[in-house]
């Protein structure tokens, strides 16, 4: 059931707050939704799984372009956990959400329990990076979820043997019916605010995995990913050759997170992750 808290500035922010055992903060890609995260729910151990919009995502307030960026989505991700009373979580994120991750291990490490990284590193890949900003803030052109659904496999290079059905279920997941059309879950601003993101010179986000020291850590790489090469992959087991690690096959940027080696990761993660004695703010 989908709750809101309100941030310090003001900001209604949508969460879902489930089971009990160790916190498990659920990050989602960037213009993705709690929901993106409903494929791997039957497959998790147990464990107390918490799930937010973003601002200006989802059943979250649009709070406009300037601020949807990822030290702000990342302080609001402390409110939460400040909101819940929880004063360290395990924390699984999906492309964005794994950047966000890496910003909250630099800047409150003592909050984390551990990262999981889905089909994120310190390198962004331009090809994957130029594929994003061509959709981010665009309806699609197709009318419904099942033009859409067809559509998918030729718009989604490096996917294979997915089923119809999933792709009607993406299709439903991420887009609104309706009379018009297609609509984006999300505020269309985010395409400002993610291509201002990237402009000016590259900025060399190894430090912030570096500053993931002590931490649990696990990588999903897609087989196939555009965004996340191998060779960055590579460099991270090297620099933590702890990290759980796991290439999914047929599939590119991102794992849905039911894939067999998709949930093997994720259960050796969670059993990995400690609950500490005193684990409220």
């Amino acid at each position: 059931m989908t709750q809101f808290f309100t941030t310090t500035d003001g900001t209604r922010i949508a969460y879902t707050d489930q089971g009990s055992g160790t916190p498990l903060l659920c990050l989602s890609g960037l213009t993705r939704t709690i929901q993106d995260f409903d494929y791997m729910l039957p497959h998790l151990p147990p464990c107390r799984l918490i799930r937010m919009d973003y601002r200006g995502r989802g059943a979250s307030q649009w709070t406009g372009a300037a601020t949807y960026t990822v030290p702000q989505e990342a302080k609001d991700a402390l409110e939460l956990l400040d909101h819940l009373n929880i004063r360290q979580a395990a924390l699984l994120g999906t492309s964005r959400g794994g950047l966000i991750a890496m910003v909250l291990a630099a800047t409150a490490h003592d909050r984390l329990l551990g990262i999981c990284f889905n089909d994120i590193g310190p390198e962004i890949h331009k090809p994957g990076l130029a594929r994003i900003m061509d959709y981010v803030g665009r309806n699609p052109r197709v009318k419904t979820h099942a033009e859409l659904a067809e559509a998918l496999p030729a718009n989604m290079p490096g996917f294979a043997n997915v089923p119809a059905t999933r792709w009607l279920a993406e299709a439903r997941l991420h887009y609104t019916e309706t009379p018009q059309g297609l609509r984006i879950t999300y505020d269309p601003a985010l395409r400002e605010s993610f291509l201002n993101a990237f402009k000016g010179p590259e900025v060399d986000l190894w430090p912030l995995f570096d500053a993931c020291a002590g931490l649990p850590l696990a990588l999903i790489r897609g087989g196939n990913s555009d965004l996340l090469t191998q060779s960055c992959a590579d460099e991270m087991c090297r620099r933590r050759p702890d990290m759980g690690f796991a290439n999914v096959p047929d599939r590119a940027h991102i794992p849905f997170l039911d894939e067999p080696q998709a949930v093997a990761i994720l259960k050796a993660y969670l059993d990995s992750v400690k609950i500490p004695p005193t684990s409220s703010v």
